[in-house]
């Protein structure tokens, strides 16, 4: 008997023989990745769909009025999620909250205002260079000054000028883009000094608060039509919720490294839709600024030593309104 426990240990070593538990092991863990991976592109979908459509509420209530029920949705939602206890905060705990509140309500209403002059696909393209930003600024190698250069590249593509260039639109999305930057370093602090999601979940709270005299007054200026408002509504749904416990979800199943790679596909993904759902079309050599920003982003977490952080991606959306906790919303 101990002879051939001896024989199959020694089997086992070899490689030669495999145990169920251990097929059934890498099976699973298989099945996980590919669910992972399913999760992450549902949920960049369902960013860009949202936001795509938002913007065919805009000619009712404009880029402002659909960002404020955007907020107001997605406030509700990551309230009842994150179910924060305000009254314990101490002021060091509230002032990056604050300021996390600010920067979601600048980051969206730039992010759509962008998205109203030139188009869905450049504008996320834009709004995508905050945390390749933030990614790059945290290293130190050449590979990553090349990287750096090469989206430097395309946004000069992006903004070359032309008779018809909406420098404004240009400008909003860059705004976006450092807000989306902001809002991941942000995010890494109350993450730090809050528990779960009460930090971001209360700053989709007060971001919602100081949407209502904006809301209201451009509401009262621009009647709203009941498909204005589930346009928008919709908008706050699949741009912040749906992503949100998508990525939630995601984030259990796959390397955080491979969930900053996957992060490259929202601006792909936002072409896609903004020609299908809103049939705005591109350049060919818009599409080669994308690729070329996609290129860097990928090659940069690739390369990096160790997986970046969770902190470090998302707020990726993702998010935005707070999506990112682990935004995407920045959509």
């Amino acid at each position: 008997m101990l002879r051939r426990m001896k024989m199959s240990v020694r089997a086992r070593r070899a490689g030669g023989t495999r145990t169920p538990g251990g097929d059934a092991h890498r099976a699973s863990a298989r099945s996980g990745r590919l669910a992972g991976v399913a999760m992450m592109f549902g949920s960049g979908l369902s960013n860009q769909v949202g936001a795509a459509t938002g913007a065919l509420a805009f000619p009712v209530i404009g880029p402002a009025g659909v960002v404020a029920v955007r907020q107001w949705v997605a406030g509700a939602v990551l309230l009842a999620v994150g179910r924060p206890r305000v009254r314990s905060f101490t002021w060091r705990q509230w002032w990056p909250v604050l300021c996390l509140a600010v920067v979601f309500a600048t980051m969206n209403l730039s992010l759509y205002t962008a998205i109203d002059r030139i188009g869905l696909g450049l504008a996320v393209t834009l709004e995508f260079l905050g945390p390749l930003a933030v990614a790059l600024a945290a290293a130190r190698r050449a590979v990553d000054l090349g990287c750096a250069l090469i989206a430097g590249a395309a946004v000069v593509v992006l903004a070359r000028p032309q008779p018809t260039t909406d420098y404004p639109g240009i400008a909003l999305g860059l705004l976006a883009a450092v807000c989306w930057a902001s809002y991941i370093l942000l995010n890494r602090t109350v993450g730090s000094r809050i528990p779960g999601a009460q930090g971001s979940a209360a700053a989709a709270g007060l971001s919602a608060l100081l949407y209502i005299p904006v809301g209201v007054t451009v509401l009262v200026h621009h009647p709203p039509t009941a498909g204005a408002l589930g346009y928008a509504a919709v908008a706050g749904i699949l741009s912040s919720a749906v992503p949100f416990l998508a990525d939630l979800l995601a984030l259990r199943r796959i390397p955080a490294r491979f969930f900053g790679v996957f992060m490259s596909v929202n601006p792909v993904l936002a072409a896609l839709v903004g020609l299908v759902v809103l049939d705005q079309t591109l350049q060919a050599v818009e599409w080669l600024a994308i690729a070329a920003i996609v290129t860097a982003n990928t090659v940069s977490v690739l390369t990096t030593g160790r997986g970046p952080s969770t902190a470090r991606l998302r707020g990726v959306g993702r998010a935005r309104d707070g999506n990112y906790h682990g935004g995407r919303d920045r959509d």
